[in-house]
């Protein structure tokens, strides 16, 4: 019975704090922590579902990545089809929040068609297209070291746990 309790306390979210790359934090009450789905990935959480079809958002970090922000932003706003009558600059909000210790998190957040690829890098990963999506992609920069984190769903669920997403990034020390 003890076994099964520390599952569920584990399934619940991690006991230690998430690293950001120099910065940590514990992750949001609601967070469900999975095991990373790819070896890239340090952390992977699901939110809960708040929309009618039930599809959950997900919170996913990948430690040691490109540090060039610029890029990284005109590579992801290439994967997301903004909604009619709108471009996609009109369509994402780019912002910067510094971070304690010198960091700094670049924010890219746009809405859309998500033309999401579970392995973006591999021609052979099957493109999915994601309607009505909200993707928040941070680029959190500490020297030349960066540290993505996405965070991605239905806008409607994005929407609804955003508050805690932000308030997650604001506590990283």
């Amino acid at each position: 019975m003890f076994a099964l309790a520390a599952l569920v306390a584990l399934a619940a979210g991690p006991a230690d704090p998430v690293k950001v790359g120099p910065l940590s934090a514990p992750a949001p009450a609601g967070w469900t922590s999975e095991k990373p789905s790819n070896r890239l990935r340090s952390y992977q959480f699901k939110l809960p579902a708040t929309d009618p079809a039930g599809v959950a958002a997900e919170v996913a970090v990948y430690p040691e990545s490109s540090p060039k922000v610029d890029d990284k932003f005109a590579e992801w706003k290439g994967t997301i089809i903004p909604p009619e009558g709108k471009t996609i600059d009109a369509a994402a909000k780019v912002t910067k929040q510094d971070l304690p210790g010198g960091a700094v998190a670049n924010r890219l957040d746009a809405t859309g068609t998500w033309k999401y690829r579970e392995r973006p890098k591999d021609p052979k990963s099957k493109e999915e297209l994601k309607a009505g999506y909200r993707v928040v992609w941070l680029v959190v920069t500490h020297g030349e070291e960066a540290t993505h984190v996405r965070f991605s769903g239905p806008s409607e669920v994005v929407a609804e746990h955003v508050k805690g997403f932000d308030a997650w990034v604001k506590a990283l020390k």
